[in-house]
């Protein structure tokens, strides 16, 4: 039996031109329910009030603990490749994000 790279390798993954075009987020909004993760992918744009939301993705939370490893993967080997992803010291000036990374008010 294959390993689970080996596996991931031979997936063959179809892509639409529309979605392969990618959305831009800046803002991501992370709510749940006991059987679902949902994720709000959001744009904020200076001179705009509020936030649009771009993209929602919804998956169980099994799904959502491994993206979480899978996201923690890559921006491990990003930083081995490119160097540390540093936060900003000051934020920028005009309109803030009304949430940090970790959802804290």
């Amino acid at each position: 039996m294959a390993n689970k790279e080996q596996q991931q390798q031979n997936l063959k993954l179809n892509i639409n031109p529309d979605v392969a075009q990618g959305t831009y987020s800046n803002l991501v909004v992370i709510s749940h329910t006991p059987a679902e993760v949902v994720l709000d992918f959001a744009q904020m744009l200076p001179g705009i009030e509020g936030a649009t939301i771009r993209q929602r993705i919804v998956m169980n939370p099994i799904h959502a603990k491994r993206t979480l490893a899978a996201l923690n993967d890559n921006i491990r080997k990003y930083e081995q490749q490119f160097g540390t992803i540093e936060e900003p010291k000051v934020m920028p000036a005009g309109d803030t994000v009304p949430y940090d990374i970790l959802g804290k008010a």
